[in-house]
């Protein structure tokens, strides 16, 4: 008695042609059409397809894609890449400072940051001592309550509401910094952009004065392996009065405690410039 093998086809939809069949089972071994003709169904059929791109819905949160770089590690680049990068012209000051974060920062740290501006660097800090124990803080501060406003409104879109609740701020100058992190909480990281609110009243920028204070605050409460971390702008009025502050503050910290050092652009006259101060 001849027995008839059946043959599956599937109708592709989204491709031009109309129909495609599987291999004949008669190919397949005795074993596997005794199976087949057992179960009654057909085999899984695998196709390749291009997947769309995923769908944002309204009033789903959206990270900026400056926010996604700093937040994936695998985008973002190593303290060794950052430095060559710099010196290459390709890699910006910036990206050195949030390099050399990376490889002192631990989750569940403590860290500052003294100048809180539109949140970007208060957002990079929060990535990196942000973890499930809650054990890790971000304080940060601002004279502005504008920028205060801004860093706050970035992060309610840039991170969930646990994340969220690891970030102090608080509308006061850094050079009071010590009246709001506690005493007892070692502080790995205290982090500066001096200059002007980027987007806001220019005419409002950080001053020499109060600039010192403030590092000399955070000497103190930076704990040992700790880093301030400090990036000066100079395009503006008073910008190089106040670079000239923050290198007298780092040349005259003790040797045996602390390691200082800069990146500078000597031919880019106007370019930031990263002072960093370890203590060991």
């Amino acid at each position: 008695m001849k027995r008839s093998v059946k043959t599956w086809v599937v109708t592709l939809t989204s491709d031009s042609s109309a129909a495609a069949a599987m291999p004949p089972l008669l190919l397949r071994s005795p074993l596997s059409l005794l199976l087949l003709r057992r179960s009654r169904t057909p085999p899984p059929l695998l196709l390749r397809t291009s997947l769309p791109p995923p769908l944002v819905l309204p009033g789903q949160r959206r990270h900026s894609a400056a926010s996604a770089q700093l937040a994936d590690p695998l985008v973002a680049p190593g303290v060794d890449e950052a430095v060559a990068g710099f010196v290459t012209g390709k890699r910006k000051a910036t990206e050195v400072a949030h390099a050399v974060w990376r490889s002192i920062v631990r989750k569940g740290d403590v860290v500052v940051d003294a100048t809180c501006g539109n949140g970007n660097d208060t957002f990079a800090l929060l990535k990196m001592v942000a973890d499930e124990t809650g054990r890790g803080c971000v304080y940060g501060m601002d004279i502005q309550d504008t920028a205060i406003d801004s860093t706050s409104s970035f992060l309610k879109m840039a991170v969930d509401s646990q994340q969220m609740e690891l970030v102090k701020l608080f509308p006061i100058c850094h050079s009071r910094m010590e009246e709001i992190v506690p005493k007892d909480s070692p502080v790995r990281l205290v982090a500066f952009n001096l200059g002007y609110l980027p987007g806001g009243d220019k005419t409002i920028v950080t001053v020499p004065k109060t600039t010192e204070l403030a590092l000399q605050a955070a000497s103190r409460i930076v704990s040992s392996g700790g880093l301030i971390s400090v990036l000066v702008y100079i395009g503006h009025l008073g910008g190089r009065d106040e670079l000239a502050i923050v290198e007298s503050f780092a040349s005259s910290l003790p040797v045996d405690t602390w390691v200082s050092c800069k990146f500078e652009m000597i031919n880019r006259p106007v370019a930031p410039v990263l002072v960093l101060l370890h203590k060991k």
